[in-house]
C-alpha cells in the first residue's frame, strides 16, 4: 500500500483558482494575467470582456495628520501619506490641492521658463535619480529639458534659453539643432 493519497492529484479544481472572485462585468472568473507593464487581475473571458484591475493596491493612504502644519498653497493640514512610491508628506485637501513637500531638494535655477514665461526652471530628479529641469508651474506648464539651462537666447532660432550639454551650448528646440562650443 502507498503512503501517498493519489486522489489528491486528481482534483479538478485547485484551492486558489477562485480566489479573485467573479468579473463584475460578465461574471466569469478573475485570474492573474501578465502584460509588458507587469501582472494584473483580469477577466478569464478576454477578449470578449476587457475588465482589469491592478494586482496591488496603489491607492494613497493617510498615515498621520501633522497637527500645527499648514499647506503653503491652500492652508489645510499636511499629513504623512503612503503611496505607490513610498512615504511622503502631502496636503490633506487632495485632490483639490496637489502640494507635496519635497523630499529631495529642488533648486531654482532662476532661469525663466521659455514656454509659459511665468515660471522658473527648477533642478529636479526623477524616481530613478536622473536629473532634469522642469517649470515650477507644473502641471499648468509641462516644459522640461534634460540638461542645465543657460539664460542665453539661441542666436539661430531666438528660443529664450540654451542648455549646457557636455561642454557645448545647445538649443533645446528639436528643429533648430544650433551648437556652440563653450570656452573653458
Amino acid at each position: 500500500m502507498s503512503k501517498i493519497d493519489h486522489s489528491l492529484f486528481s482534483a479538478h479544481e485547485h484551492a486558489l483558482e477562485h480566489q479573485y472572485g467573479q468579473c463584475p462585468d460578465c461574471g466569469k472568473d478573475l485570474h492573474i494575467r501578465n502584460s509588458k507593464t507587469g501582472p494584473f487581475i483580469g477577466c478569464s473571458g478576454y477578449p470578449e470582456c476587457h475588465y482589469a484591475k491592478p494586482l496591488h493596491d496603489t491607492q494613497t493612504t493617510v498615515l498621520k495628520v501633522i497637527e500645527d502644519s499648514h499647506c503653503p498653497e491652500c492652508g489645510s493640514n499636511m499629513a504623512i501619506k503612503k503611496g505607490r512610491y513610498g512615504m511622503f508628506i502631502g496636503c490633506t485637501n487632495f485632490p483639490e490641492c496637489h502640494h507635496i513637500e519635497g523630499t529631495k531638494s529642488q533648486q531654482d535655477t532662476l532661469v525663466n521658463c521659455p514656454k509659459c514665461k511665468e515660471g522658473h526652471l527648477i533642478d529636479r530628479t526623477n524616481k530613478y535619480g536622473k536629473r532634469f529641469f522642469a517649470c515650477n508651474r507644473y502641471p499648468q506648464c509641462r516644459y522640461v529639458v534634460n540638461f542645465a539651462p543657460v539664460p542665453e537666447p539661441c542666436p539661430e532660432c531666438g528660443w529664450a534659453i540654451m542648455v549646457d550639454k557636455k561642454g557645448q551650448l545647445v538649443c533645446p528646440q528639436p528643429l533648430c539643432g544650433f551648437k556652440l562650443q563653450r570656452e573653458q
